[in-house]
C-alpha cells in the first residue's frame, strides 16, 4: 500500500506549547503543523477532518488524508467553521486517559487529547501506530481503558503492543 498523505495538525495560536500532546510528532515524518488560522500549502484534495458527528473512520480511509483541530474545547467551534470545507468523519467511542481540568468551559463526553485521537484514528484506518504514543504522559491509561476498542480495531504494530499493560 503507498503511503498515505501526511496528517494535517492545526495548532490554535493559544495552545500552550508545552502541554501539547502532539507537540512530540512535529519532527516525525508523515506530520505537517499548520498555525490557525492560516492553511499551509499542501492541497487537501482527499483529505477528512477529525471532529464529532460525521461517519466513522474505517480501513477503507487509509489511505485518506486527515486534518486534526488542536486547540482546547472551548475554541473548537470556531476552529470547525474555518474548517466546514473538509468533510468531517469521528472516531468510535475512546474514552479520554486526559485529566481534564478547565473551570470555565466543559468538554464533551466523546472529547479526546489530540495525541490521543491521533493514535485512535490511525487504529480505526488501519495505519501503523509505532510510537504515536511514546512521548505521552498518559499512554498506559488510555491503552487500559481502551483495550476492548484497541482489540476491535486491531493489535496495535510492533512497539505498541508491548506496551499494552498486561
Amino acid at each position: 500500500m503507498p503511503r498515505p498523505p501526511s496528517t494535517i495538525i492545526v495548532v490554535h495560536p493559544k495552545e500552550n506549547r508545552s502541554k501539547c500532546s502532539v507537540e512530540p510528532l512535529r519532527d516525525r515524518e508523515g506530520f505537517v503543523f499548520w498555525k490557525f488560522p492560516e492553511r499551509g500549502t499542501e492541497p487537501l484534495d482527499g483529505y477528512v477532518r477529525l471532529g464529532i458527528g460525521g461517519p466513522e473512520l474505517t480501513p477503507e480511509d487509509a489511505a485518506t488524508g486527515l486534518v486534526v483541530l488542536d486547540g482546547t474545547w472551548r475554541w473548537a467551534a470556531d476552529m470547525e467553521r474555518a474548517w466546514q470545507d473538509v468533510p468531517v468523519r469521528s472516531l468510535g467511542p475512546w474514552q479520554t486517559a486526559y485529566p481534564r481540568v478547565s473551570k470555565v468551559f466543559d468538554d464533551p463526553a466523546a472529547g479526546l487529547a489530540t495525541i490521543e485521537a491521533i493514535y485512535a484514528a490511525y487504529l480505526q484506518m488501519n495505519r501503523p501506530v509505532d510510537g504515536l504514543l511514546d512521548a505521552y504522559y498518559w499512554r498506559d491509561a488510555f491503552l487500559e481503558r481502551n483495550r476492548p476498542l484497541i482489540e476491535r480495531y486491531g493489535a496495535p504494530q510492533s512497539g505498541e503492543a508491548a506496551a499494552q499493560p498486561g
